[in-house]
Formats: structure tokens, C-alpha cells, sequence
């Protein structure tokens, strides 16, 4: 990596770490789905005109079924259960689940895709599951106010960007990233927009709710995305899966550092045992092998 790729890693993993912040901070004043609508909308009127400097706009007509698929499974579909579960547990926390997504990655590829697992990915499966259970000992209640619910969406947000991240390898390849980025949040503003205004706050929402949710759509989504593509033309997707296990670490940073969010043992503990479980399933880190004794030949 270039000394920019390095810089453009760790300022891919503060802004996508920041992201789950910026939704506690305007989760309660917008709710949800208003809070989302605005961040995709805001995130395509800013990526649409970049990608009208290129031509790349004959992209979104040709490719409107397929763009919508993953604006509903990359997008819409999983900030919604994010920010309904960011109004119960901490940024934090969800970052750190977060981290299990490319473990559903492989899982989806191997249900729908038949594409084989090796005993090390599902080695890192079984340890990220362990992690996880490790990150909700004392969260997983379902009765009120426990984090059992707010648990299951983020994990099934991150089971939505695993069936994303395999929809767009199979039908969108060849397709530029950034047509993919802008289609994406152009077509989940327009599905979320009739929730949107049905659920739209009767009481406005204060300027610190207002900043809150224009840096989420700017900063956590426009500006990322484009840092997160111009990473993959960079140095290839298997290095730039690497912000994975940069999140965590920032998501639960900025909570601590600006909304005084708690830090756990059980959090640091189910962190680790996650990001160790991706790290071998996505061959980041591999096991040690054995070295055949070779004969002593006389």
C-alpha cells in the first residue's frame, strides 16, 4: 500500500466508525427511517452529480433492476435495522458486529452460490460466532428494554450486506463503482421515502440532531463510498476488506470520546474473538502449517 492508500484506510474506518455516532446522535430526534432517508438521499444528490461528470449516468437506466436489489439490501434495508438498534445499544456495540460481515459474506456465497468453504473459513465462522456470543452474554434478553432485538437487527444487517456483497459480484461486475454507489443510495431514498414522510417527526429536530445526520449522509456515506472504491482500484477488494478491522476500534472511540458510551470487557473480549474469526475466514490470517519431517537420506 501507498502511503495515500494508508491514509485513505484509516479515514475510510473513522468515517464508517463515525457513522454509527452520528445515528445515535439523531436516531431519537428523527426515528429511524426518517434519520435514513435523509442520509441516502443527502448521499445521492451529492454522488450524483460526479458521476454525470463521467457519462456514467446511461449506468443507472441499463442497470435499474439490479442497482435497486442492492440499494435495498446494501442500503436501505440494513441503516434502517442499524439505526432502530443504535437507539438501544451502544455505537460501539454495533460497530463490532459490524465486523462479522464478511463471515456472512462467505456463508451467503456458500448457500446460494455453492461456493466452497474451506476448514479455515469455517474455523473463523465458528470463532466470530463464538465472539458474538461472547459481545451479547449479558445483552441477549427479549424482554423490555433488553438488547436481544436490537442484536438480531444489526446481525441481520450484516447477513443483508453479505447477500449484497455477492448479488453485486455476480450481476454487477464490469459495472463502475461508482455507478453502483450512486444507483444504490438514489434507489433506497426512493423506497424508504413514503415510510419517510408517514413516520417524519412532529417536533423539528435540534441543529445538533440536523448536523448529526448531514455529516452521517456526507461524511459516512458520500465521501465513503468514494474512499472505499477508490480503495479497491487501488489495491484490490482483498486488501481493502482490511477497514473491517479498523471500525470496531473507531466506532467504539468516538462513542467513548464524545458521548461518554461505556466500554466493556465483554465488548473488547467479543471484538477480539470477531475480528480473529474474519481475519482467518477471510484468509488475512492463516493457520500455521506443518511442515512434512523429511527423511534423513544416508
Amino acid at each position: 500500500m501507498t502511503r495515500r492508500d494508508m491514509i485513505d484506510l484509516v479515514l475510510l474506518a473513522a468515517l464508517w466508525g463515525a457513522s454509527f455516532l452520528f445515528m445515535r446522535v439523531a436516531g431519537p430526534a428523527f426515528g429511524p427511517i426518517p434519520m435514513i432517508e435523509l442520509r441516502v438521499g443527502i448521499a445521492a444528490l451529492v454522488l450524483l452529480p460526479v458521476l454525470a461528470l463521467g457519462e456514467g449516468l446511461t449506468y443507472l437506466r441499463r442497470y435499474l433492476a439490479p442497482l435497486s436489489f442492492v440499494g435495498l439490501t446494501n442500503s436501505a434495508l440494513p441503516f434502517v435495522l442499524y439505526a432502530w438498534a443504535t437507539l438501544s445499544v451502544s455505537g460501539g456495540f454495533a460497530s463490532i458486529v459490524n465486523a462479522t460481515s464478511p463471515l456472512w459474506a462467505a456463508l451467503v456465497a456458500f448457500v446460494w452460490f455453492r461456493e466452497r468453504l474451506s476448514a479455515a473459513m469455517i474455523g473463523g465462522m465458528t470463532l466470530g460466532l463464538l465472539g458474538v456470543i461472547v459481545l451479547a452474554w449479558d445483552k441477549a434478553t427479549f424482554s423490555a428494554g433488553g438488547g436481544g432485538w436490537p442484536m438480531l437487527a444489526c446481525l441481520g444487517a450484516t447477513l443483508s450486506y453479505g447477500v449484497a456483497a455477492n448479488f453485486t459480484k455476480r450481476f454487477l461486475t464490469g459495472v463502475p463503482a461508482l455507478a453502483i454507489a450512486t444507483g444504490s443510495q438514489l434507489s433506497a431514498a426512493l423506497m424508504l421515502l413514503p415510510a419517510a414522510v408517514a413516520t417524519w417527526p412532529v417536533d423539528l429536530p435540534s441543529a445538533t440532531a440536523w448536523l448529526a445526520v448531514i455529516l452521517l449522509a456526507i461524511g459516512s456515506t458520500a465521501l465513503a463510498y468514494f474512499l472505499y472504491f477508490r480503495l479497491i482500484a487501488s489495491v484490490g477488494p482483498a486488501r481493502a476488506i482490511a477497514v473491517t478491522f479498523l471500525i470496531p476500534a473507531f466506532g467504539m472511540m468516538w462513542g467513548w470520546l464524545l458521548i461518554d458510551e461505556q466500554i466493556t470487557m465483554s465488548m473488547v473480549t467479543g471484538c477480539i474473538v470477531i475480528l480473529l474469526g474474519t481475519a482467518i475466514s477471510t484468509g488475512v490470517m492463516r493457520w500455521p502449517r506443518r511442515h512434512a519431517v523429511q527423511p534423513v537420506r544416508k
